[in-house]
């Protein structure tokens, strides 16, 4: 019997290890994995601070080959309405979706998808919101991500950035 294909769908700001174990326990149970990078249009802002290509780098660099996977951006719509066809129309086919959140389980189930939640992996430690705070303070962050999106945030001078941003608030 041939495996699903999952969506997985997040902002990835920045791509962590909480992804990654995410991803893991996704394809333990499927045969390939859309990871949709959401809110693809944002940059440059505090809660998002790095570009689509940027976390595409992110994800690639950090996962290698070690799945069967594709990635894909997703603007927002600001419509939840309309959010899951937006989504499906962007997507190729998938049968599964993986979140752990409450308005994307409602909607995607409402819409007829199986909806898989996951363990949530030290959430309070592999949070993007965590990671940019402790980036900002000047603490240490490498720990929490994985070492493909180190080489990116220091490539594109995401500190920096992300200091600079913080200053804004």
């Amino acid at each position: 019997m041939m495996k699903p294909t999952a969506l997985i769908v997040g902002r990835f700001q920045p791509f962590h290890n909480g992804h990654v174990k995410l991803i893991d326990w996704a394809a333990e149970e499927v045969d390939k994995i859309i990871i949709a990078i959401g809110s693809s249009q944002e940059s440059h802002t505090w809660e998002n601070p790095f570009s689509a290509d940027e976390r595409r780098r992110m994800i690639e660099r950090s996962l290698k080959t070690l799945y069967r996977y594709e990635i894909i951006e997703v603007p927002d719509v600001n419509d939840d309405r309309i959010w899951v066809s937006h989504v499906k129309r962007i997507a190729p086919e998938f049968q599964v979706v993986y979140t752990n959140g409450e308005l994307e389980i409602r909607l995607f189930r409402e819409a007829g998808f199986e909806v898989r939640t996951t363990p949530l992996f030290s959430r309070d430690l592999y949070s993007g919101t965590e990671i940019r705070r402790r980036i900002a303070n000047g603490e240490r962050w490498e720990r929490l991500v994985p070492q493909g999106t180190i080489d990116v945030i220091r490539e594109v001078d995401g500190v920096r950035r992300i200091r600079e941003l913080s200053r804004i608030l």
